[in-house]
């Protein structure tokens, strides 16, 4: 399992966490596409911004290898503003490539992208 080195563990200041430490000896966590409803809480959508900003951050518009990051928080952004690259794509694999899809995310997370 690939560890990316300086991406952040977790949303500063709060338990909502962006990396796993090693990976899970009983299985891994696939990832799948979960609904996000407009009655999300606060805390959350700041979750999924701060995951998309140091998304953006690390990997820009390359593409990117699962590693260590979280397959739940990875499942909130899955299918509409992260998007897989291989065909097929194996959702339970550390070594699945992903993807930023910059022009979806630049709509639901105005703030990351800014003015660019």
């Amino acid at each position: 399992m690939l560890k990316h080195r300086g991406f952040p563990s977790r949303l500063p200041g709060t338990d909502f966490q962006f990396t796993i430490r090693r990976a899970n000896p009983r299985g891994i966590t696939p990832i799948t596409r979960r609904e996000r409803f407009a009655d999300r809480r606060p805390p959350d959508r700041r979750a999924d911004a701060g995951f998309m900003q140091a998304l953006w951050d690390h990997f820009g518009d390359e593409p990117f290898e699962r590693g260590n990051l979280d397959a739940g928080r990875l499942s909130w952004l899955f299918g509409r503003e992260v998007v897989a690259v291989d065909d097929p794509f194996d959702p339970e694999s550390y070594d699945a490539l992903l993807r930023i899809d910059v022009n979806v995310a630049r709509v639901n997370f105005p703030e990351v992208f800014g003015d660019d």
